[in-house]
């Protein structure tokens, strides 16, 4: 695997440093897919899952942690995020992450792999900017609160307070509360319960497949049936036997579907 390295931007008024690490050659002229991590995840939380996927598609890869997780900058002390923390990062963060690394997303429209927190950002960037995503695979997506969330949610913040939680996560965080509070508190705020991207996802035109597991914690299938119902491209994958984390629980079976998406609908 290769080493992670930092790149600086200015957002929110702000310098922050973001971590991230290239999959391959990032000068090749192979496709890129871009790793979005989920809402506790980061750069090295992966593992090696991009590095299979990238070899066994032919593809080069990037994987960053965003503003507040991983190696990269952490909230500000007391700072909460507000409803629209996905859609800044994918209208803000992530298209000012690439430009400040070279990708030209009119020229070669990198394709988005996101995972819950991640799959949403994705999911809000092919809508915002069209001809800038060449496809889209997302896991576990949220385009809406379900009660199964916010239930698994509050049994989160119970683990964080009580358990070695925080001590596994300070292995991928250098600032875990950051990390954690950040996303608990927003998710678990009066105002997120009617937060949705439903009718925003509508404007989406590139390829997209949907994969979910039939024992996800955080979501049910509606999640993916609402994409499939107003994005008549989307192809659909449930797993049996398969969690949240599809790409821990299952991996030969998203790596192998997400292959062949990527070889069918290659331009």
């Amino acid at each position: 695997m290769s080493t992670a390295k930092h790149v600086e931007l200015r957002w929110r008024s702000r310098a922050v440093r973001i971590e991230y690490r290239w999959i391959a050659e990032h000068d090749s002229p192979l496709p890129l897919v871009v790793f979005l991590h989920e809402g506790l995840g980061s750069q090295s939380l992966w593992k090696d899952f991009p590095d299979r996927l990238c070899a066994a598609a032919g593809c080069r890869g990037l994987a960053y942690s965003r503003p507040g997780y991983g190696r990269s900058t952490p909230r500000r002390a007391g700072q909460a995020w507000g409803v629209d923390f996905l859609h800044r990062q994918a209208h803000e963060v992530l298209p000012a992450l690439l430009a400040a690394l070279g990708v030209d997303g009119q020229r070669e429209p990198p394709w988005l792999f996101g995972h819950s927190d991640g799959a949403s950002i994705a999911l809000l960037m092919a809508a915002a900017q069209p001809q800038a995503v060449a496809g889209v695979v997302v896991l576990a997506p949220h385009t809406h609160v379900e009660d199964v969330a916010l239930q698994s949610i509050v049994q989160a913040r119970d683990a964080y307070r009580q358990t070695d939680l925080r001590e596994k996560l300070a292995r991928h965080h250098d600032h875990p509360d950051s990390a954690f509070w950040g996303w608990n508190d927003v998710w678990l705020s009066a105002d997120f319960k009617h937060w949705t991207i439903e009718r925003e996802i509508e404007a989406i035109r590139c390829p997209l497949l949907a994969i979910q597991g039939l024992d996800d914690e955080y979501g049910t299938l509606a999640q993916i049936h609402g994409i499939a119902r107003r994005l008549p491209q989307t192809e659909l994958l449930e797993l049996a036997d398969c969690g949240h984390s599809a790409h821990r629980d299952q991996p030969e079976a998203v790596i192998a579907a997400t292959v062949d998406f990527l070889q069918r609908h290659r331009r």
